[in-house]
């Protein structure tokens, strides 16, 4: 059996099964409902009759059927009751709907609990059959002198029932022949929009398509209209960090990938290609492509992407000659105004100042290079730091390095140009953010140490600070809270780069308009970047 006929006999039985449950239970309850309604009814004009002064003082006169009897059949008629009987304690009967009756004793047995001087409803069976009974207790000076019982009779209740589940079967019957078209409408869609392809073929055809999309050595992402990722493969998965494990289909791709511009190309309708996106650190190629169905309406789009990586180790290479250029060219422009102060000096006659000048420079100097020699031995390392002091001079920023720091011990298989990396950004980034701050006082201070089985670099600037709403995107790439400065927001997302090559962690503590502290630690066992 095909699919189609096989969804539409599941889809009729399944109707058929909820209409015949529909009309027992909706008979059922109606039967309840109806039993409850009319159990009322007769309570309440049984309580009100009860309550008649005429039937009270009735009871007190030499024969209380003269007077009780009209009363009750006028109101059996009004109210379309069975009967309405009224009794003494003994449970003699002053009304009946047969005068015959009059006198004799009631038949049922459910008065005791009215003679306590409850009122209740009762199913029982008397001289004219099943009845549903309502019964009050009369009272007179606080004491049950009689009971007034009125009641319907069960097949005149069965009788409504019966009307009622009449028009209940025949809404059951619309909805069956609704649900046998609705059955066939929804098999004969379900056929078109599978091409008339069977489970087994879509399975393999499925398959097939995962089979290529893992195959590829792109990374695959595919978008609906509504912007969630309906095709992701293991490339994409690997290119965004996200394990295999953890499902993507389903969220939005503003969640997972910001700046990818799908959406875009699903409103316009237009594809892109080779356009340049920044991925965790690494820049790739993009090509973005609408999705159109047979009317040539956009249903979605699809990106593929290529890893930049050349080009991306070449912008970290430049990035780095162009931190030792600016250190050397601020050592360069330092060293010229110190010229400048010394010629003046002696062109003023002021020799024994000259001297101090030259020798407290000497000292100053010396003894920082003896340090770096001693703690921190490595050329690329220390010659690196050594021009972020000069810049720092030049931008009026006290830099210092912690004279505790010790930074010999480094393992030859860690990159230095990641440690460069890390160093070099994390110290501009504080150097901005002291220039930032508007205060006479801007320190930045570096922390270096070896002990242990970490490395671990510090840096503390006495900046601005960092917002709590954007501490979980600093370091996403191109995210920045400057708006005047080109290239900005990539740093802080080449510093996690280059942490996560070497297995380390970096986190962060700042308050705004005080500062904030970034701490970097790595393994020494790990391997190269």
């Amino acid at each position: 059996m095909r699919l189609h006929s096989k969804l539409m006999l599941v889809i009729l039985l399944l109707i058929i099964s909820i209409g015949v449950i529909f009309e027992v239970t909706f008979k059922n309850i109606m039967e309840t409902n109806l039993k409850h309604e009319i159990g009322s009814k007769a309570l309440s004009v049984a309580q009100s009759i009860a309550n008649m002064p005429h039937i009270q003082e009735a009871f007190k006169a030499g024969n209380p059927a003269a007077v009780i009897q009209p009363i009750a059949e006028s109101i059996r008629k009004q109210v379309g009751a069975e009967f309405i009987v009224i009794g003494n304690t003994d449970e003699i009967r002053y009304s009946h709907p047969n005068p015959k009756r009059l006198g004799q004793k009631m038949v049922g047995g459910d008065n005791g609990l009215v003679f306590k001087g409850e009122s209740v409803i009762s199913e029982s069976t008397g001289t004219l059959g099943p009845s549903l009974r309502g019964k009050a207790p009369i009272f007179s000076q606080g004491e049950v002198i009689g009971v007034v019982s009125v009641g319907y009779l069960q097949t005149d209740i069965e009788k409504e029932v019966s009307k009622i589940q009449k028009k209940i079967f025949f809404v059951t019957l619309l909805i069956l022949i609704g649900g046998l078209l609705a059955a066939l409408l929804i098999s004969l869609n379900i056929k078109k929009a599978m091409f008339g392809l069977e489970p087994k073929e879509i399975a393999w055809m499925y398959q097939e398509k995962h089979a290529i999309l893992e195959s590829i050595h792109e990374g695959i992402i595919a978008i609906d209209t509504d912007g969630r990722i309906t095709v992701v493969n293991e490339t994409a998965h690997k290119i965004l960090g996200v394990p295999n494990e953890i499902l993507l289909r389903g969220k939005r791709i503003e969640e997972v990938l910001e700046n990818t511009n799908l959406l875009e190309v699903v409103r316009n309708g237009q594809a892109e290609y080779d356009k340049e996106i920044i991925i965790s650190g690494d820049v790739f190629l993009a090509n973005r492509i609408p999705i159109f169905n047979k009317k040539g309406n956009v249903i979605g789009a699809v990106a593929s992407l290529r890893n930049k990586s050349e080009l991306a180790q070449l912008l970290q290479e430049l990035s780095h000659v162009k931190a030792y250029a600016e250190g050397l060219r601020a050592q360069t422009h330092e060293y010229s105004n110190r010229l400048y102060t010394l010629l003046g000096l002696i062109q003023l006659g002021s020799y024994k100042e000259a001297i101090d000048f030259i020798s407290k420079e000497v000292d100053v100097t010396q003894g920082f290079i003896q340090f770096l020699m001693k703690e921190i031995p490595d050329p690329i390392i220390a010659g690196f730091i050594l021009g972020k002091v000069s810049l720092a001079s030049e931008l009026k920023v006290n830099f210092s390095i912690d004279r505790e720091s010790s930074f010999k011990d480094i393992p030859h298989e860690i990159s230095r140009d990641s440690l460069v990396t890390i160093i070099g950004n994390l110290v501009n980034n504080a150097f901005e953010a002291v220039r930032e701050n508007g205060k006479e006082d801007k320190r930045v201070t570096l922390f270096l140490t070896d002990l242990g089985k970490e490395l671990i670099i510090e840096v503390e600037d006495n900046g601005k600070g960092i917002d709590t709403r954007n501490s979980e995107q600093i370091f996403k790439a191109g995210y920045t809270t400057k708006n005047t400065i080109s290239n900005a927001g990539l740093g802080l997302s080449l510093v996690q780069k280059a942490i996560n090559g070497l297995g380390g962690y970096v986190t962060f503590s700042s308050n705004v308009g005080e500062g904030t502290v970034f701490t970097v630690a790595m393994p020494k066992s790990r391997g190269r970047l």
